[in-house]
């Protein structure tokens, strides 16, 4: 699947997540009105907060779907990394409002009627939000899309949250304490507020290009798995993602002997390996190094007829040791694993 298409199955799904927030939306205007209820109020405040994101969603995937232009050689992908920001904003901002909105029907409680009909649109509500926000997240995973994924974690705090209400009304009928729709709402208010820092806290880090750790372990280990003895060494490895595209910087170090099509060969196949195993959305751009004579003592080439040193030890490929910016030698082993 080529970029462009990516991006487009993307902003298509975005599509009907920002259509089906207005549609539950109303369905939970209606549920206050029939039952005056302040926890299904802040609810349907909560899925204001939807709507705007997902439309906010919508407009920063058709963006991410632009072709490059001279203005943005890179693409247009880091406007998703702002979208989520603005998601995860707002998804605090209803939590605040929700809290806000419980602690003043807690001073005054307000009756309520037909609790009935109110739980049975508010499950409904909560079960589309639940499978679409789950679908977003793994649509989101597979196509690298931050925004798609905020989206989803939107959608399934809404769940969440829509629960409690759920629970607290289900409380209220049997029992007629009215001071439980506050309560329960103010402890769902904080999950939610909670769910929205970690979306800005993963989109901050998407803009500031921080080191994703855990795909570039990933990454590592698979490395590690099919490396090849003409791969003699790779450091100064950095991961940075665009949207839904992973762009790998490394130096790849090969026998100082390789002609520029035998270096070009070896790189290939590691771009192979990579795409293989991370998605066609990769940019690969390897800076080849020839060895050196300090290289012979890791490196595991047994038909190199210019060898200076016996092979000692291999280095093994870590997350620390990749990413630094020196070449690695038998000293770095020794370091790494004292005897």
């Amino acid at each position: 699947m080529t970029t462009n298409t990516t991006a487009r199955e993307n902003y298509q799904f975005q599509k009907i997540v920002a259509f089906v927030g207005v549609t539950l939306f109303l369905i939970k205007v209606l549920a206050w009105y029939l039952t005056n209820s302040v926890a299904i109020l802040t609810d349907a405040l909560e899925s204001v907060i939807n709507v705007i994101s997902g439309f906010v969603g919508l407009y920063s995937l058709y963006l991410s779907a632009l072709p490059r232009d001279k203005n943005h050689p890179y693409g247009h992908g880091k406007v998703e990394f702002l979208s989520a920001s603005v998601e995860g904003a707002l998804i605090m901002l209803a939590g605040f409002i929700i809290i806000y909105e419980a602690i003043r029907n807690l001073k005054a409680p307000q009756p309520i009627s037909q609790l009935d009909y109110g739980i049975l649109l508010v499950g409904i509500t909560a079960v589309v939000n639940y499978i679409l926000g789950w679908y977003a997240v793994k649509k989101g995973q597979k196509n690298k899309s931050l925004a798609l994924v905020a989206s989803g974690r939107h959608l399934q705090s809404d769940t969440y949250s829509t629960i409690g209400i759920i629970i607290g009304l289900v409380l209220i009928y049997f029992t007629n304490y009215l001071w439980l729709d506050s309560v329960v709402a103010f402890v769902f208010a904080l999950i939610i507020i909670i769910t929205g820092y970690k979306i800005v806290r993963g989109a901050i880090s998407g803009i500031m290009d921080e080191t994703d750790e855990e795909l570039l372990k990933s990454v590592v280990e698979n490395l590690q798995d099919i490396r090849r003895e003409n791969w003699i060494d790779l450091h100064n490895m950095r991961i940075i993602k665009y949207g839904s595209v992973l762009h790998f910087d490394c130096h790849m170090t090969i026998p100082w002997y390789f002609n520029i099509v035998e270096g070009h060969r070896e790189v290939e196949m590691l771009q192979e390996e990579v795409c293989k195993n991370f998605g066609d959305e990769v940019e690969l751009f390897v800076h080849m190094d020839d060895c050196k004579p300090f290289s012979c003592k890791i490196c595991t080439k047994t038909d190199c007829a210019v060898r200076q040193h016996p092979f000692e030890k291999q280095i093994e490929w870590t997350r620390e040791n990749i990413s630094s910016n020196k070449r690695h030698t038998v000293d770095t082993v020794a370091n790494e694993h004292p005897e």
